[in-house]
Order: C-alpha cells, then sequence, then structure tokens
C-alpha cells in the first residue's frame, strides 16, 4: 500500500522527492544512481589524495632526518634533548621496530612489502578521511624503513634500519617507527568506534 501510494502520489508533488527524508534516487533510478556513484568516487579519490598525501610527508620526514642523522651524528656522541630523558644516538638496527627481531630481517622485509600491498589493495575502497590519514601513516612509515632495509649495508633485503630517537628507559627508534605506532593506534581507536575504511559505522 505505501508503494502504491509513493507511485501514484509522486508526479502531483513535483517536490516531494527527499523532502520527507525519502531516498532521491527512487524515482529515477538510473540517473540517481550515477550522480551518486560519481560523488562517490570524487570523495573516494580525495581520500586516496589524503593518504597519498600523510604518507608522502612520513616518508620524507624520515628519509630525510635519517640522512641527516648518517651526516652528523653516526659515529659520534649521543646528543642530550632533555638530559638523560631523551637523546639522540645514532645506531643501526637489522631487526623490527623498536630493536626486535634482529635475526629476522628478511621476513621484516617481506612483512613490511606485504603491509604496504594491503594499503594499497584497501585504498580503492577507502572514504574515510581518519582511516586514509591512518593507512598513510602506515603506508610512509613501513616505506621509510623499507627503503633502509632495500638500500642500505649489509646488503639488498637485509640493510639494517637508522634509528636515532633514545628515551631513556626505551628501545631506539625512529620517525617510521613512531608513524606506524601512531597509525596502528589509530586504527584501534577506529575499530572500537566501529567505523570501517569505506565510511560506514556499524555497532555491536
Amino acid at each position: 500500500m505505501a508503494e502504491a501510494e509513493r507511485i501514484i502520489g509522486t508526479p502531483d508533488i513535483p517536490d516531494a522527492e527527499g523532502a520527507d527524508g525519502a531516498e532521491p534516487q527512487q524515482p529515477s533510478e538510473g540517473s540517481t544512481r550515477a550522480g551518486s556513484d560519481d560523488t562517490g568516487s570524487g570523495r573516494g579519490r580525495k581520500k586516496i589524495l589524503v593518504l597519498l598525501g600523510v604518507a608522502v610527508l612520513a616518508y620524507l620526514l624520515d628519509l630525510i632526518s635519517k640522512m641527516i642523522v648518517v651526516a652528523k651524528l653516526e659515529h659520534e656522541e649521543p646528543i642530550e634533548i632533555f638530559g638523560d630523558w631523551l637523546k639522540f644516538d645514532a645506531i643501526r638496527n637489522a631487526g623490527a621496530a623498536f630493536g626486535i627481531g634482529e635475526a629476522f630481517t628478511v621476513i621484516f622485509t617481506a612483512i613490511a612489502a606485504v603491509v604496504i600491498i594491503v594499503i594499497i589493495r584497501l585504498a580503492r575502497k577507502l572514504y574515510s578521511l581518519p582511516w586514509a590519514i591512518a593507512l598513510g601513516l602506515l603506508l610512509g612509515g613501513a616505506l621509510g624503513n623499507l627503503t633502509d632495509r632495500i638500500f642500505r649495508a649489509p646488503g639488498v633485503f637485509k640493510g639494517a634500519v637508522v634509528d636515532f630517537i633514545a628515551p631513556a628507559h626505551f628501545a631506539v627508534f625512529n620517525l617510521a617507527d613512531s608513524a606506524i605506532v601512531c597509525g596502528g593506534i589509530l586504527i584501534v581507536i577506529l575499530s572500537f568506534k566501529g567505523l570501517d575504511p569505506d565510511g560506514t559505522v556499524h555497532k555491536d
């Protein structure tokens, strides 16, 4: 009955479309869906640009900081930033983030490559700005450390990552590690809030 009333009543009320909260695509399904798809595609492209922008920024900051550290700080005395609480101390780390697992350099390299591929695949369905930022941080950080793995000594896919941020009583890390951790924390928060990468929100 409600469907019949909608079909009969719509021609007599030109402004009825969308006025009472009805979905606008029903009177002209084909054209409205095309417009909706275009809008969705535009939003998706913007989120991908945000992801790439965050990733490039994180990657460049990590790359430039490592270049400065290698040129100015390696084989030198640590620089005290806040006394003994925080220092800049250049080290070469063959393990994962924060110096974990130095015997598995090749494995961590492969994991980083897989993470990058997964993020690129997720980007095709990305409509959430917070997810774009989180994935951008993960991508930039993973690329930063993967660059070290590929191009630094002792060899391709076995290279040691440059770490230099040394808090007291904590592992030495770099900006790529920081980006990865921040991106991971943001993803956990978004997951708890029920926000998916495609922009939908669900509640358990």
